[in-house]
């Protein structure tokens, strides 16, 4: 599922990207390019991004017309894909990311909220003093909202959905039966940028939050909505207090994470997981279903189905508490 609230300003000529890109490459055909995508979800209308060799089995499949990406990588691309090479992938993608996706980049505040007793929503739902409510949103049956909470523009809400005080939503997609506790942000772009010499680049964030259904999300968390793809919290999945969860982070369905868990951006959490409190999940590792992590461990590489771990780096729970005993 993309960004249904975004607006693409494409489709852009594949020439008109190049130039945007100052890349000299020779294209004879006049190929028209409806958005950019990564590889995985990538069509033949859409561009592509590939710029480590972690990827290179997802490259090797991609169904784009052209990826931007390395003299070094480009030959895992598949023979219909053209590469375009450029110095820094990760930089020439945000930029042509905000050429399609110009609003990507700011979050700033939404100007377009009423108070929630002076809407369309005022008589179906049971909500607390001082909340305010954007556009473009839908909120479903026997939910409540708690004060000086925010349902900033380009949000749904399922059925019997309970939302804390003093949260604030945006860009997101919450199931049903889902709450979320008080003085959490959901929707708010990720900590994606460059440093370019003075002036860091900041990467833009095209995705969303989805929380699908039966979830339960902690006081004072924090869900960046997604860069290339969307921030997903699978069902029945609780999330204890202060946990931060990173954009483009996947986690699946049945697990739990207790309080202030941090996972960087891009990995990927199995089904029926267990974390314990102020564990830290590193970014673009996949940690597979039935696993149990430790409470303070440092996970640094992928971990298989049916694990138990703990310390740092992280360590199958035997050889963790014999070294211990050492």
């Amino acid at each position: 599922m993309f960004n249904p609230f975004l607006i693409n300003s494409g489709p852009f000529n594949i020439k008109e990207i190049l130039k945007t890109l100052k890349v000299d490459l020779f294209i004879e055909e006049d190929r028209t390019i409806e958005n950019i995508k990564d590889l995985f979800s990538a069509d033949e209308k859409s561009i592509t991004f590939f710029h480590s060799k972690k990827y290179q089995n997802i490259a090797n499949k991609t169904k784009a017309f052209y990826c931007i990406t390395t003299e070094n990588l480009k030959d895992y691309l598949p023979q219909h894909c053209k590469p375009i090479i450029v110095k820094n992938v990760l930089v020439s993608t945000s930029i042509i990311t905000q050429k399609f996706y110009p609003n990507s980049i700011e979050d700033e505040y939404d100007n377009t909220v009423i108070e929630i007793n002076k809407s369309t929503f005022a008589k179906n739902i049971d909500a607390g003093k001082n909340v305010l409510v954007g556009k473009n949103i839908k909120i479903g049956n026997n939910c409540s909202i708690g004060h000086n909470s925010i349902i900033e523009k380009n949000v749904q809400i399922g059925n019997n959905c309970k939302i804390g005080s003093n949260t604030i939503i945006r860009n997101s997609i919450i199931k049903d039966n889902v709450s979320i506790l008080d003085k959490c942000i959901i929707g708010k772009k990720g900590f994606g940028f460059f440093p370019i010499n003075e002036k860091n680049l900041r990467y833009p964030h095209i995705g969303m939050v989805v929380i699908n259904e039966n979830s339960e999300i902690g006081c004072g968390t924090t869900i960046d909505r997604g860069s290339m793809s969307n921030t997903e919290i699978g069902k029945n999945t609780f999330l204890d207090n202060q946990i931060h969860i990173a954009h483009n982070v996947k986690i699946g369905d049945n697990t739990i994470i207790a309080g202030q868990v941090g996972i960087a951006g891009s990995s990927v959490i199995g089904n029926n997981v267990k974390i314990g409190g102020q564990a830290g999940i590193s970014g673009h590792i996949k940690i597979g279903n039935n696993v149990e992590i430790g409470g303070g461990s440092g996970v640094i590489k992928d971990i298989p189905d049916n694990s138990k771990v703990m310390g740092y780096p992280a360590k199958n729970i035997r050889e963790f508490l014999r070294d211990s005993k050492l």
